[in-house]
């Protein structure tokens, strides 16, 4: 890159800030809680230069993520699949000419119906730099969980699944609260597996969800445990729904909690897992700005 690069991840409930070198290595980095629904509409850019204080005034500046969406500084109109670097660089929003700019999300359908992404097109970007692939199949755990397709460096498709905001509503809105502690506790592997066995053998979420309240009932499980068991049912209801029978090994793009729970799932289905680190978004923001040079 011919200029230093600030990089920002501006989420729903955060916001974190990267100073990338020519390179587009990290030199700092920074987070806070200022997600854009806790910013006040038109103090978007005042919020983004206190989180930057003290870094190069004449960095670019790219932004992914929520605040690109209606709720955020300013609506990023949806870049259509497939779509790569050049793509995504062509369509950026430019809040400030030449300096700071908004990377748009990307958008496919599926028979008819819509689906989109803020955010984790930039990871997916990121992930196939720091692996040096063109082409991989992708899993994108969190809220709403990404399963994503990329050939010769291009995001040809990809499908959401309500995984992690199933398991909240289940975990602390449903009778199944009841029966579990109220924090989770440390992970489990085994009564995960379990739960993704469960998962497999009922075919169903809405009846294998209640097996958490009746082994607890019976004292077949402690309840210690039953976070990990649900966490098992939910993410196995999302690999039950995927095609999980091809050979080619998946990309696990998360934080480590996440991705340790996708490795252990993918494992138990015999499928092999690769993890490009905790960068893929700066390095995905860096090849978008390379584009740009």
């Amino acid at each position: 890159m011919k200029r230093p690069l600030i990089a920002v991840d501006w989420g729903t409930t955060s916001l974190r800030v990267a100073l990338l070198d020519e390179r587009g290595q990290a030199v700092e980095e920074r987070s806070s809680a200022q997600g854009i629904l806790s910013v006040t509409p038109g103090e978007f850019a005042s919020v983004l230069a206190q989180a930057c204080s003290g870094w190069p005034a004449g960095a670019l500046t790219l932004i992914c993520g929520m605040a690109g969406s209606r709720q955020g500084w300013m609506e990023a109109p949806y870049a259509a699949c497939p779509a790569g670097f050049g793509d995504i660089a062509g369509q950026l929003l430019w809040v400030d000419a030449g300096n700071i700019a908004i990377v748009p999300g990307l958008r496919c359908e599926h028979h008819g119906v819509p689906d989109v992404m803020r955010g984790e097109e930039t990871q997916v970007f990121g992930a196939l730099q720091a692996l040096s692939l063109d082409s991989a199949r992708l899993v994108l755990p969190g809220t709403h969980s990404k399963w994503v397709r990329a050939t010769n460096r291009r995001i040809d498709s990809f499908s959401t699944f309500m995984t992690g905001e199933t398991y909240a509503l289940l975990r602390h809105q449903s009778i199944l609260s009841r029966t579990m502690p109220a924090q989770d506790l440390q992970f489990d592997e085994p009564a995960f597996r379990a739960g993704l066995e469960h998962a497999f053998d009922c075919a169903n979420l809405l009846q294998a969800a209640f097996s958490a309240r009746t082994l607890s009932l019976f004292d077949r499980m402690p309840a210690q445990v039953m976070p990990s068991y649900l966490s098992g049912l939910v993410i196995g209801e999302e690999l039950r729904a995927y095609p999980t029978h091809e050979a080619d090994p998946v990309i696990i793009v998360g934080n480590d909690a996440l991705a340790q729970r996708y490795g252990v799932a993918l494992q138990w289905l015999g499928i092999s897992t690769r993890s490009p680190g905790s960068q893929a978004t700066w390095r995905g923001l860096a090849a978008i700005a390379r584009t740009l040079d």
